[in-house]
């Protein structure tokens, strides 16, 4: 897998990712924190608003950001940017106000959700065989659960001898040294495809994700995964430091067992998909995080809950949300032209955050109102429906590349640009309803 790091301008690119993390890592401890000083009592309030108008930047503003990324060079609006998640990050410090914090957290958020899908939809033009781009995005996942366990541990280190606000400028140099990293070396920035109305380029995007029955298998795993997944990122808490009366530090290795879940699919992944297509991979992930979810439920029911059941149980939320999401750039990039990549990077990034917006509020409602078991329960059942959405708008046997033919396209069409895709051997028609894609 670490073979692909002797691509210069991949490894950069790694690189910024994972030092931008870092820095975002210790802005999420920091922020935490700000939010009490500011709010007391009211802090999980503060909190809370944060995080919905995280993903509210996201579900807004990742379309528009992903409609106008093919206009401009890819690397001056990465490098921008990330300029500007450095300065808002800068001035957190010098907040007095909560509503300051929502005003700058808006701001980081809505730049992030310009930076994240560009920065992933550019990975398969440095990378463009598959097998290279598979073991790319492992290492990306890899590199997001590493930022689960290492930047709280460095937020501890460094808040032993230093205050919280100086954490923010960790997050400050996090964003430069991603900047520094992308302005080292040369993006591909695919060609522009024809001139559009900003309706139809900010919509195009989810409208070309929409129309593809593989992508819209992997919103409905999407829902299962965050479904999944806010079961832990929210409940956890309650069920060790409740619950369970144990300390932080169990609660450190209980997040643990799910991202080190997580890793171990993630590298794993590669081999099996050499080996396997992407669907049956992606399908037994959701199963065996909405199977994992049934389990503790009935585990509680019949014998209490324990520590070991639930690192267990954590473990195999893990490996399944990894198998899920791993893959999903493979399909993001199978499903667009270069020059369309980076609205449909984006429209995932909306979507996906649109199911966490739903998720995280009905965990948090669930275990409040009604219990361990109906909230474990609840989510299984929201991830079931997902999944089996997914069996349904996923057709058995999708091919890699999604056959068509020209017939009845405008002369503006990029398809009939210099008939650069007639080479393409099999035919059907792009407004047959269950194919759609690469359009």
């Amino acid at each position: 897998m670490l073979d692909i790091l002797t691509d210069r301008t991949y490894r950069h690119l790694f690189l910024a990712q994972v030092v931008a993390l870092l820095g975002t890592g210790l802005a999420t401890v920091a922020l935490g924190l700000l939010a009490f000083d500011l709010a007391g009592d009211s802090a999980g309030m503060v909190l809370g608003t944060i995080f919905t108008i995280k993903m509210v930047a996201y579900v807004g503003i990742a379309p528009v950001a992903g409609a106008f990324a093919d206009r401009v060079n890819r690397r001056a609006l990465l490098v921008g940017l990330d300029v500007v998640r450095a300065a808002v990050a800068l001035c957190l410090p010098f907040v007095t106000e909560t509503w300051q914090v929502y005003a700058l957290v808006f701001v980081l958020q809505s730049a992030s959700a310009g930076f994240t899908p560009t920065f992933q939809a550019t990975i398969p033009d440095v990378l463009p065989d598959e097998a290279r781009y598979t073991r790319a995005l492992s290492l990306s996942r890899l590199a997001y659960d590493l930022e689960n366990i290492v930047s709280p541990t460095l937020a501890a280190l460094l808040l032993a001898v230093m205050s919280y606000n100086l954490l923010f400028l960790g997050t400050v140099a996090g964003f430069v040294a991603s900047a520094l990293l992308v302005v080292s070396v040369l993006l591909p920035s695919p060609s522009a495809g024809a001139r559009r109305g900003i309706y139809d380029r900010t919509t195009r995007g989810i409208r070309i994700y929409l129309a593809t029955p593989r992508l819209r298998g992997l919103l409905a795993l999407n829902l299962a995964a965050s479904s999944a997944g806010a079961m832990v990122l929210v409940n956890t808490v309650v069920l060790v430091r409740g619950q369970l009366g144990l300390n932080e530090s169990a609660l450190a290795w209980t997040m643990f067992a799910f991202g080190a879940g997580s890793m171990l699919a993630a590298l794993a992944l590669p081999r099996v998909l050499d080996r396997r297509v992407d669907r049956p991979v992606m399908l037994a992930g959701a199963g065996l995080m909405i199977g994992a979810l049934v389990a503790l439920a009935f585990g509680i029911r019949l014998a209490g809950l324990n520590w070991p059941l639930l690192a267990a149980v954590w473990l195999g939320v893990g490996l399944g949300y990894s198998a899920v999401l791993t893959p999903s750039g493979r399909l993001l990039k199978r499903s667009a032209h270069p020059e369309d990549r980076p609205a449909v990077f984006a429209a995932q990034f909306a979507l996906s955050h649109a199911c966490w917006l739903l998720t995280y509020p009905l965990s948090g409602w669930l275990m409040t109102a009604l219990g361990t078991v109906p909230a474990l329960l609840g989510l299984a059942a929201l991830g079931s429906v997902g999944l089996v959405l997914a069996l349904r708008l996923w057709p058995v046997g999708d091919p890699v590349e999604v056959p068509h033919r020209h017939d009845n396209l405008p002369l503006d069409h990029p398809h009939l640009q210099g008939h650069r895709e007639h080479s393409h051997p099999l035919v059907i028609d792009d407004q047959h309803p269950r194919w759609g894609a690469k359009f």
